[in-house]
């Protein structure tokens, strides 16, 4: 059986696209971003098929591509458009479905839908949490969220180093499982992208 796996943040600029390659190479999966805001040149599709090694993977065309480099509804009103919900539909693929969101759970995509709005109650949910002053709440806020809107199959992947005291709590209070941890490397390439693939990929498979 294919799952499709939505990755979501506690916040921006905490490793989604990098957890992104690592879950698609751990699966050889599909690669959807379905909003790319700014660096159209260099987008987060571009990173991930630059990171991964297999030739399985197929990258389908961001619903909506634009320029500037804001929340999706105000990058929207700037290219003077409305990022309409039906207009963006999820590709149609026997394969496995790694789709990456826009920032954090609540990021707006026009007046009235957030990225919420495109998950799923068939979606495998991973959230990326990177330790900073705050990121407790935030990583609490995302899950109880989730789940007050239903969704029960959300996991957790830790971004950067370990942070007992903090990780222990979440477990306390949220009792969601860990895929794993992507430490802050030197850099990454497609042999740590690899490397991590091959750490997480039964977990993912488990989950």
């Amino acid at each position: 059986m294919k799952n499709t796996y939505f990755i979501t943040g506690i916040s921006t600029d905490v490793g989604k696209t990098i957890a992104s390659a690592i879950l698609t190479e751990a699966l050889h999966a599909d690669y959807w971003k379905p909003i790319q805001a700014g660096d159209l040149e260099n987008s987060d599709t571009h990173k991930v098929k630059r990171l991964i090694s297999n030739k399985t993977t197929q990258f389908h065309p961001n619903s909506y591509a634009l320029k500037t480099p804001m929340s999706p509804h105000a990058a929207a009103k700037i290219d003077t458009i409305n990022i309409e919900l039906n207009h963006i539909t999820t590709p149609k693929t026997n394969n496995h479905l790694i789709i990456e969101g826009a920032g954090g759970l609540f990021v707006p995509i026009n007046d009235t839908n957030t990225i919420a709005d495109l998950i799923y109650i068939n979606h495998k949910i991973i959230v990326v949490s990177k330790h900073y002053l705050g990121s407790i709440n935030h990583t609490l806020l995302t899950i109880n969220a989730l789940k007050q809107k239903g969704f029960n199959n959300i996991a957790l992947l830790y971004s950067g180093d370990e942070h007992k005291t903090t990780e222990s709590i979440i477990k306390k209070m949220t009792n969601t499982p860990v895929i794993g941890r992507i430490n802050d490397e030197p850099y990454f390439d497609q042999n740590v992208i690899l490397d991590y693939a091959q750490q997480f990929k039964n977990r993912l498979l488990e989950f």
